[in-house]
């Protein structure tokens, strides 16, 4: 179901990128999330041929190029459009919508600090690949080390007593690298490349850190089993080791010198993306449950005949909206400033899964006995939009490192 967007400057071109995004999220994401759902092992989810056909259909049409301008290879898409195009995939999967998006940030990171070796090593062969060949993945979470490496600014995290567990020291022209990332690693099973969030000099706490690209095939490299999860079970996540892993120096891309300010514009991109797709999920909700109100039949009427479900029915509507309207203004500010105004981020983010989860309940609600089976999807975006709460950053958490900056 289409809907109607209150910006009435849109382009033709903008109207055309939103159905088209609309059509493969419907035709290919949600029919693909909804089969690998039923997967009880999700190593089975990674070896199947479902997957791998969904990732390699939004390769072909670039969607894994979102982030990066068309100098590249890029989509070079306008924020706006970013926030439109990220809407409708995780209308059509909020699982698949963020591990395209996360497989892209080792060349993201490329493209804002670009040479020529990353360029013909990164840059290029991601933006070229269409068979989904070239992944990346976010490796920043630890075992002892959750929300807390997302709070740039705050006291903490310049404590020297609570550093990062995986370590780079210089040797040499390479950096030799150490340690262990968690099992929340999106992407982690399968990506071929992490842009990893480690520590350098650990007398600066959590602030003593750097941004690298680790090509997973090196020596020194090894993975756990993916994790088995409630929900986005088609976003694979596991945990990558690091055992003197040796890195060409060129990968290392941002130092401890700068480590916090770019920690802050990873934080302000990934928030501001988790805002703009949980309102899409959010929505999918909302639809599921207005459409089933037309069908079902209780206490001799229609259940949208009902005042109570009318009621519930509008306030949705009505968090669907002010989601939207969030979201993208917080993208669209954040995405054309430097440094952005990460808290609108953080709100964004914290705002639009906490409502997503909202609507998804009272869908489930409306739905009664069968919101509660697999007979229908809602079960599977409830679980889907309670995830949100915890990823990218839990909500109570986010909200500390944006209240600070007030």
């Amino acid at each position: 179901m289409s809907y109607l967007d209150l910006n009435i400057e849109l382009t033709d071109e903008q109207i055309a990128l939103k159905d088209a995004t609309h059509k493969f999220a419907k035709e290919v994401l949600r029919p693909a999330s909804l089969e690998l759902d039923k997967l009880e092992n999700p190593e089975e989810v990674i070896k199947s041929p479902v997957f791998w056909d969904a990732m390699k259909k939004g390769y072909e049409l670039g969607y894994h190029t979102i982030f990066i301008p068309d100098s590249w290879g890029g989509l070079g898409l306008e924020p706006l459009e970013v926030h439109m195009v990220l809407e409708e995939i995780a209308w059509g999967s909020a699982d698949f919508a963020i591990a395209l998006g996360v497989a892209c940030f080792p060349a993201f990171f490329a493209s804002m600090l670009p040479s020529d070796r990353l360029a013909d090593e990164i840059l290029f062969p991601y933006c070229e690949n269409k068979d989904a060949t070239f992944i990346g993945c976010w490796g920043i979470t630890e075992p002892d080390h959750g929300t807390d490496t997302l709070a740039p600014g705050t006291p903490d995290f310049t404590n020297p007593k609570i550093t990062g567990q995986v370590t780079a020291r210089l040797d040499g022209d390479e950096w030799n690298i150490n340690g262990q990332k968690a099992s929340w690693v999106s992407n982690g099973s399968i990506a071929t490349h992490t842009l990893l969030y480690l520590t350098i000099d650990p007398s600066m706490g959590m602030s003593g850190g750097g941004i690298c690209i680790v090509p997973l095939d090196l020596p020194g490299v090894s993975r756990g089993r993916a994790l088995n999860k409630i929900g986005q079970r088609a976003l694979n996540q596991g945990e990558i080791f690091f055992d003197g892993v040796m890195v060409p120096a060129e990968y290392m891309l941002v130092d401890q010198e700068s480590y916090e300010s770019m920690l802050d514009l990873t934080l302000s991109t990934a928030n501001a993306a988790m805002g703009a797709m949980f309102t899409g999920v959010a929505r999918a909700a909302y639809e599921e449950a207005l459409n089933y109100s037309r069908e079902r039949v209780q206490g001799g009427k229609l259940l949208i005949e009902h005042q109570m479900i009318k009621h519930k029915l509008f306030s949705m509507f009505m968090k669907v909206e002010a989601a939207r309207a969030f979201s993208r203004a917080a993208m669209i500010y954040n995405y054309n400033n430097t440094p952005p105004d990460t808290k609108y981020s953080i709100a964004s983010k914290v705002f639009c899964t906490n409502k997503a989860f909202e609507v998804a309940n009272d869908a489930v609600q409306i739905f009664g006995g069968y919101g509660l089976s697999r007979e229908y999807p809602i079960e599977k975006i409830f679980r889907d939009a309670r995830a949100a709460l915890i990823e990218d950053g839990a909500n109570d958490s986010l909200m500390l490192t944006g209240a600070h900056s007030l």
